[in-house]
């Protein structure tokens, strides 16, 4: 059955509560009808979420449809809107992550673990065809994660494998209308375009289950690159004071894309950036250590030594960043020391590097001390705990290297 299917990706423990990310039309829609018949069986409370992105009129209607919809399967209902669009960036891409970073706040005040997504197997056959249409690599026609952590919050997505059509039939069974969003028949959006192409491909036995299982298999190779890259890493990286290690030789013997992965991690784990940089800045990075050359890419310092290559925080990319001393510093540094009033944390750059005599028995090359974070009341600095002026304060990295590693294996 459909129902067992889905309920599989749960198991074998599901959550107490699951939300249900519920946009009014017919894939999320059938997810919701499809949990709400485990939940009437003993499965897990479900509690419902719809995004507003106030880009449409019609959107409101339709939110309170869903809500109606909710009411009427006795399961609550949240109505979520977004504000902030000011007209200029790529809309579909900051509506994405708008929409996600919403659900996460709502998730995480709601003590809600889990929220279920619906996509489907046609979602993720126009995402491969719109990534083969960008020459992508083996990462980019990989499958969707069937789960993907945000902050303190999973999304699933139990339905990677279901069809848009089997969905909809649960819905015409219980005589269920579903909202049909006008965009999905403007083929200035690339995913319209995409599906318009997979009816075309139809004729040719090329259709969208086809092309969802080869993105499936596309995970699988991927999944093994990383694993590869994961014991090379183990062999070949080390850690400095928030700084990155790389054996130069180890690092030269590496295939390419074992080299690429191991490198795009290590410029997210020093920097924080949600993804690393790839196509042509990465091929530009790896022309430069193979030529022996330092370069910057993605607020790193990237430094090819004769033994080993050092991924450091740029300075420029600390230097405007100032915080509150119980707060975390450039999303990885928690400061500790004296209750100051006025103090703040900031990076200690040239002016406080002066103030530091013994900042050489660090260890670590000037462009690493200088990014590094210092106590500051105003323009008195009070203390550089990396540069050896702690002064009873102390600096902690909140990500150590065993995050390195599990990042690699979490792709």
């Amino acid at each position: 059955m459909l129902r067992d299917r889905i309920i599989a990706h749960f198991l074998p423990k599901p959550p107490e509560t699951l939300g249900v990310a519920v946009s009014g039309g017919s894939d999320s829609l059938a997810l919701l009808v499809l949990l709400n018949d485990w939940r009437r069986e003993g499965g897990p409370k479900l509690v419902a979420v719809t995004v507003d992105h106030r880009l449409r009129d019609e959107a409101r209607d339709e939110a309170e449809q869903v809500a109606r919809i909710c009411e009427g399967l006795d399961i609550p209902h949240e109505t979520l809107a977004w504000t902030d669009w000011n007209g200029q960036g790529n809309l579909p891409d900051q509506a994405r992550r708008a929409r996600y970073g919403l659900m996460v706040d709502w998730a995480s005040a709601r003590g809600i673990d889990a929220i279920a997504l619906g996509h489907t197997a046609d979602d993720q056959a126009e995402t491969f065809l719109m990534r083969l249409a960008r020459e992508a690599g083996v990462d980019g026609l990989s499958a969707m994660a069937a789960t993907r952590r945000q902050g303190k919050v999973i999304f699933c997505r139990p339905a990677l494998h279901i069809s848009r059509e089997e969905l909809r039939d649960v819905l015409r069974d219980r005589g269920m209308a579903w909202v049909d969003d006008p965009s999905n028949a403007d083929l200035a959006y690339e995913r319209v375009r995409a599906r318009r192409v997979l009816a075309a491909l139809a004729p040719l036995g090329i259709t969208a289950q086809n092309l969802s299982n080869v993105a499936h298999h596309m995970s699988d190779v991927r999944d093994t690159l990383y694993w590869y890259a994961f014991l090379a890493a183990r062999k070949s990286v080390g850690f400095q004071q928030g700084d990155l290690l790389i054996d130069r030789k180890g690092f030269r013997a590496l295939r390419g894309e074992i080299a690429r992965r191991l490198l795009q991690d290590a410029l997210k784990w020093v920097s924080g950036a949600e993804y690393g940089p790839r196509g042509r800045a990465m091929d530009l990075l790896l022309d430069a250590i193979r030529s022996g050359n330092s370069m910057t890419l993605q607020g790193c310092q990237i430094t090819v030594g004769t033994e080993q290559l050092r991924v450091s925080r740029e300075y420029n990319a600390v230097a405007g960043l100032r915080c509150g001393t119980d707060e975390i510093w450039d999303g990885r540094w928690k400061i500790t020391g004296p209750v100051t009033v006025g103090a703040e944390i900031a990076a200690l750059g040239h002016e406080g590097l002066s103030e530091c005599p013994e900042w050489r028995e660090s260890g670590l090359p000037l462009a690493s001390v200088i990014a590094s974070p210092a106590v500051w009341q105003g323009r008195e600095l009070l203390a550089a705990p990396v540069a050896r002026s702690e002064n009873g304060w102390s600096a902690e990295m909140i990500r150590d290297g065993e995050h390195y590693f599990a990042a690699l294996l979490s792709h």
